[in-house]
């Protein structure tokens, strides 16, 4: 990582800040060079005197440097008129696009007003081309094979839980790839999401406006009126999405929906803690997956011996990141997709959540009927050499397990 932060640094140090092209210059070279490193959002956050720059790689976000916002011509201002923004609003927070043709990528740009001026954040989508199906995403193979035989059904709700950056978007866009090629097209399909990320053809999207009084509970009501055989909501985030979502799933819609919750016992309980009805967890939920998203090791990786490198976890051996001009000094090139399935049919189930069990107890039960946690897969992924204790504590925490809501 430092050779390409020093190529970058000098690259953007060569630009002149008085120049009225250096806005353009810089927002190109910046672009170009998150599209080489793999970026998947890059921070411009304004200080005292200058342009702080960061970008996220393989989920961490790394300091690139600090650099002038121009004078003659400002970066955000650059960004703002790529995404058709209002240049001359600077106290409001602002979104919007940019397609990229060219780098081809599609880009979100944030703004957001603050002390020293207004933070930027873009998001690339590019690379999410790459995960269109759901042999794509490198799910355990008895999960994708389970994930297959569930969007093939014509009622219930699946979701898809995890915290922000763990891949449930690309996941369900996954699988409203695969619902489209696998019905071609006989299967109505629509979404309603905060905001569209990805155009997914011959399926119905849409995208929430709450300033105009769309909302997610108000959309999907109308959804419901439009025949759709297959509805996708990007995220469920109160109890009255929730029981509108659960309603659709009961009365004959293959709902699928993301969620956020550390682990797929975590996410039955804290429905049931917004106050969700149990019977309507029971009848309308077919599966919950939850997952995470670990650096993968580089080819450089080296094996450790000591005990103390395992950083206490069940492995008998393990490897530690070194670093080298492929995986950008990191040691980590690309991710790898751990995941667990909890099928609300699984035996003891559906009486633990009529019982209103805790995640704890559900997740007990769960094990026990043949689910493999999302931990005991982390750990098989460091005994395998594919990722290091020290990423899997960073994505999972120190405890001996993460049943947390």
């Amino acid at each position: 990582m430092s050779d390409f932060r020093s190529q970058l640094t000098q690259q953007l140090g060569q630009l002149d800040p008085q120049s009225t092209e250096y806005a353009t210059r810089f927002v190109d070279l910046l672009l170009t060079a998150s599209q080489q490193a793999r970026a998947s959002d890059v921070h411009l956050r304004p200080t005292a005197s200058a342009l702080d720059l960061r970008m996220r790689i393989d989920g961490v976000l790394t300091p690139m440097g600090e650099f002038p916002p121009g004078t003659a011509a400002n970066v955000v201002t650059r960004l703002k008129v790529l995404a058709e923004l209002l240049t001359y609003r600077t106290d409001v927070p602002q979104e919007g696009r940019i397609r990229d043709r060219q780098l081809a990528v599609e880009m979100r740009v944030s703004t957001f007003p603050t002390l020293f001026g207004e933070q930027a954040v873009v998001r690339l989508f590019g690379a999410q081309s790459r995960y269109e199906r759901i042999n794509d995403l490198g799910l355990p193979e008895p999960i994708a094979d389970g994930l297959h035989r569930l969007i093939a059904e014509t009622a219930g709700a699946i979701l898809i839980t995890g915290p922000a950056g763990s891949g449930k978007t690309t996941t369900l866009y996954a699988c409203l790839r695969q619902i489209a090629e696998n019905s071609q097209a006989s299967r109505s399909v629509v979404t309603l999401e905060d905001p569209i990320e990805s155009v997914l053809l011959g399926i119905t999207q849409s995208q929430v406006n709450p300033s105009a009084g769309f909302d997610l509970a108000t959309g999907l009501r109308s959804i419901v009126r439009q025949d759709p055989q297959v509805i996708m909501i990007g995220e469920i985030r109160d109890r009255n999405t929730a029981e509108i979502a659960l309603q659709a799933a009961l009365t004959g819609q293959l709902l699928l929906s993301s969620f956020h919750a550390s682990s797929a016992a975590g996410a039955v309980s804290r429905l049931l803690d917004m106050g969700m009805e149990p019977y309507a967890l029971r009848s309308g939920m077919l599966a919950i997956i939850s997952q995470r998203l670990l650096r993968r090791l580089c080819d450089c990786a080296r094996q450790t011996t000591d005990p103390a490198d395992r950083l206490g976890l069940n492995v008998s051996n393990a490897k530690l990141p070194t670093g080298c001009p492929n995986c950008l000094g990191t040691g980590y090139v690309g991710r790898i997709l751990i995941a667990e399935m909890l099928r609300i049919e699984q035996t003891g189930i559906p009486q633990a959540i009529l019982a209103r069990n805790d995640a704890q107890t559900i997740e007990r039960i769960a094990t026990a009927a043949g689910m493999r946690t999302q931990w005991q897969q982390a750990e098989d992924a460091v005994a395998a050499g594919l990722t290091s204790p020290a990423e899997m504590r960073r994505v999972l925490g120190f405890g001996d397990s993460q049943i947390m809501a």
